[in-house]
């Protein structure tokens, strides 16, 4: 007698029949380029916001001091609570989902940038001072060589829940995207479609990851 049933625990020869049954009627590519078009738009200006907001805040004290309480007391907050507010503010639309993945990857990004920027080694900022050279010729030659490995290091956590926050938003209101599959097959006791959006999911995640691995060594020759 089985433990579970095929509804609760489908076998993984009906989990790849419903892999390939998606696939060849197009549900399945529709799905991950409407999820997927999703995590880059948010996950592009979470990065663009982090970097920028993280670089000012490390390089100030002032700015350190006034923002970092709050900001702290933010990022406290679960993706999830955010989410009804996210819908009162920009209803259900695409900029309410594209909102939850920015605010679910910025804080990550944030925080790195800032750690990166403020660990930058103070005899190198002393010297650049010395030759007079310009704030942004600074944070070019001497910041930002110095914080890029922290910040790749947030650019990958964001990543990873900037796919957590795609999923929480369309479980809640889409019409479309992986997440949207998940929960309809979850109100249809469909687990294996279930488990092919989890797999789906798991797969574009490890594959971004590993883009941003190679962009990352690429634009870090010193590190090596």
């Amino acid at each position: 007698m089985a433990l579970f049933t095929p509804a609760i625990l489908p076998s993984m020869d009906r989990v790849f029949k419903s892999f390939v049954e998606m696939a060849a009627s197009g549900q399945l590519a529709e799905d991950v380029l409407v999820s997927l078009s999703r995590v880059v738009k948010g996950y592009v200006v979470a990065v663009a916001l982090g970097v920028v907001m993280g670089t000012f805040m490390g390089m100030s004290d002032f700015l350190h001091n006034f923002f970092s309480l709050t900001l702290n007391a933010i990022r406290q907050i679960p993706i999830l609570a955010w989410i009804p507010l996210i819908i009162l503010w920009f209803g259900i639309g695409e900029e309410s989902k594209i909102a939850v993945i920015v605010l679910g990857a910025y804080f990550p990004v944030l925080v790195n940038t800032i750690s990166g920027i403020r660990q930058t080694p103070q005899g190198y900022v002393e010297v650049a001072r010395l030759y007079r050279l310009s704030r942004w010729t600074v944070f070019r030659k001497v910041y930002l060589p110095s914080a890029l490995p922290q910040i790749f290091v947030g650019m990958k956590l964001g990543l990873g829940i900037s796919w957590v926050a795609v999923v929480a938003s369309e479980l809640i209101a889409a019409s479309a995207g992986i997440g949207f599959r998940i929960s309809d097959a979850r109100s249809l006791m469909q687990a294996d479609v279930v488990i092919v959006g989890m797999i789906v999911i798991g797969v574009l995640g490890l594959l971004m990851d590993k883009a941003l691995s190679l962009v990352f060594h690429k634009a870090t020759p010193w590190t090596r």
